[in-house]
């Protein structure tokens, strides 16, 4: 395997003083002294900043693949992420949740509103045969009702999943089938680039043939006031009939508390379980470094409600810290990309998680126009989902004046698990830190030995912790074999990575992604590095299609900053490739597109590039696609080029 040294080469730079947090710091200090100690004493002192019913038997016991945290204690989520601040007289007032719609709509709800509403939805679940371990589906954007009907669940001891609203009829099906879920909470319909997506229309028919399921809860988002069916309910009309009394189920700490299919169209979908206990303790810590929360903070995770990322950094691990929480439901590039820009502005942001793409499309609205836009409050932008490229780390942090933490972790963590600790650490434009306390990890060969410092290879999870997925549902057989066949004694996190000499860790994205040219193993994300670090380019993505003579070659999408000339561009990324990689990395083809293909969490749809350059149609699975039209200016691209 050869050396990576086309992205690590940047320089680790110390954080100025400007951005340093003292407590941030001093708490650091404090969880790093309990690690030292050993790591699950560790997860101990972050276990002692909950509210526990009853304190745990034993701190864990098992290994990876088969392990059990804070054995016999009992707590319940919702008491930790509502109630208590809700009971603070220091936080009951303070907002919760300030939510914007795609219209301009805005509702805020402070704790104490949340923990009633949360009481009521809960008593009516209750009323319509959910019980303790029942499966609640939740098939909403990112509204309200989403935080309350999520934590309604924890409350009570039902499972939640949350299926994502950009789902097609038939994914949807496949999911609830799966889950086995009782009843689903949905709307009539949820806007999105300024139409309405039919959400319950959607849901009807995929409902058909689900013998679990009992129950509709309809919340009339748009103001159509559906025709309800014997089977469903409004939102409003449930809880207005119930009352707010409903104390918390004390839950065991590994009892589940929800599980998530991981992306993909698999005919039997893969849901990962998540533990009580682990995760609410994993994702408070989780925020606690990455986002560093402050009193005054109103923190955006710009994220869809279906992509883990939220419950972890807004409807758990934020609530989890009592902080005032953005929600948006629209597009972030609708009607304009400045919409971003406006909205952190309109309601005091201080910080915001995007994916790296978010931060690309910003950048291709041109540096006056971001920098003349900057909210005056924001403080930190924070990023995860897929590789952030250095030149975008880089504008980001000199445009905005904010530092860029880029974090990583999957589906299955539960939690972002390595990035620079927000407020300490020094950073590095593009890599992803080190891991924070409480997490051990090596980078192995494909026979599983240990590779050196600035080689590429699997990148591997030594240990377990508390957030890390406990099972797959139903079927357990294949959660052993997907992560922890091929590594005995590790999960294997099926992403390649290369740690640099600074010690830093640096994600190449999916092993798969992983192209072969000529008997070269180069990562696409090298390739996107070098592309987007090219002048004029706004986005670029790189995908790997057949070749007869190299077996595969590198196409890039790209598109374009404000004022760059197409032709200069092209030539100015082919030769940038070739400099920071070589020949052998030469782009087959670039296509210049007016946006990329991408999922509603920002993360663009690859595998829809490759299948378009290489065919020149699309007729795989469009499920997720945010927006049809950026497919359309890629296939005009292939089909121009010839």
């Amino acid at each position: 395997m050869e050396a990576v040294t086309a992205l690590t080469s940047a320089k680790l730079t110390p954080l100025p003083d400007r951005w340093r947090l003292d407590t941030q710091a001093e708490l650091l200090a404090e969880a790093r002294a309990a690690e030292a100690l050993g790591p699950d004493q560790y997860w101990e002192w972050a276990a002692r900043h909950m509210r526990w019913m009853r304190p745990w038997d034993e701190l864990r016991n098992g290994e990876l693949g088969d392990f059990r945290y804070y054995a016999g204690g009992l707590l319940n989520v919702a008491d930790n992420c509502v109630d208590r601040h809700a009971e603070n007289p220091a936080t009951a007032d303070r907002d919760a949740v300030i939510w914007e719609g795609e219209p301009g709509d805005v509702r805020r709800i402070t704790y104490r509103e949340l923990r009633e509403q949360v009481a009521r939805c809960a008593n009516g679940l209750r009323s319509l045969g959910v019980n303790r371990s029942d499966v609640v589906a939740i098939y909403l954007t990112n509204l309200l009702e989403a935080f309350v009907a999520i934590h309604a669940c924890n409350r009570i001891g039902a499972i939640y999943t949350v299926l994502f609203a950009g789902f097609a009829p038939e994914a949807v099906a496949l999911r609830l089938a799966a889950s086995r879920a009782k009843v689903v909470v949905t709307a009539d319909a949820a806007w999105r680039r300024g139409r309405a997506v039919p959400l319950l229309a959607n849901l009807r028919s995929a409902r058909a043939g689900i013998g679990t399921l009992r129950h509709t809860v309809v919340v009339d988002r748009t103001g159509s006031k559906p025709n309800l069916q014997p089977s469903e309910v409004g939102w409003d009309a449930l809880l207005t009939q119930q009352t707010a009394d409903c104390p918390c189920v004390a839950l065991e700490a590994n009892d589940p508390a929800f599980l998530i299919f991981t992306s993909g169209t698999e005919s039997k979908p893969k849901g990962v379980v998540h533990s009580s206990a682990g995760f609410l303790i994993g994702t408070w810590a989780n925020v606690q470094w990455q986002v560093g929360p402050q009193p005054d903070d109103i923190y955006w995770c710009a994220a869809d409600v279906g992509w883990l990322t939220f419950p972890i950094q807004a409807v758990i691990g934020g609530l989890a810290h009592a902080m005032t929480l953005f929600c948006f439901e629209g597009a972030l590039d609708y009607p304009d990309r400045m919409r971003v820009l406006d909205m952190a502005q309109r309601h005091g942001v201080t910080k915001i998680l995007v994916a790296p793409t978010g931060l690309r499309m910003l950048r291709a609205a041109g540096d006056d126009v971001v920098r003349a836009k900057r909210p005056p409050r924001l403080r930190l932008i924070t990023a995860q989902g897929e590789p952030l490229d250095p030149e975008t780390a880089e504008w980001t942090e000199r445009i905005l004046d904010v530092p860029v933490i880029n974090a990583y972790g999957q589906t299955e963590t539960g939690s972002t698990w390595t990035y620079p600790v927000h407020g300490v650490d020094p950073t590095k434009p593009g890599s992803c830190g080190t891991p924070v306390p409480g997490h051990a990890y090596t980078v192995l060969d494909d026979l599983g030995r240990p590779v050196a410092a600035g080689t590429r290879g699997n990148l591997v999870l030594t240990a377990p912790f508390p957030t890390l997925a406990r099972t797959i549902w139903d079927d357990p057989d294949r959660y052993q074999a997907t992560y922890f066949s091929r590594f005995p004694g590790a999960y294997a996190t099926s992403d390649e990575a290369v740690l640099d000499r600074d010690g830093q860790i640096w994600v190449l994205g999916r092993a798969d992604d992983v192209i072969n040219v000529a008997a070269h193993r180069i990562s696409t994300m090298e390739i996107e590095g070098a592309a987007a670090a090219s002048p004029g380019v706004a986005e670029a993505a790189v995908v790997g299609v057949n070749d007869a003579v190299r077996g595969t070659m590198p196409v890039a999408f790209i598109t374009l900053r404000q004022g760059a000339e197409q032709k200069v561009v092209r030539a100015d990324v082919s030769a940038a490739v070739e400099r920071a990689i070589g020949g052998i990395a030469r782009l087959r083809q670039v296509y210049v597109v007016t946006a990329l293909p991408k999922t509603r969490a920002g993360k663009v749809m690859r595998r829809l590039l490759r299948e378009a350059a290489e065919t020149g149609s699309v007729r795989g699975d469009l499920t997720g696609l945010d927006d049809p039209a950026a497919l359309d200016f890629v296939l005009e691209a292939v089909r121009s080029a010839g």
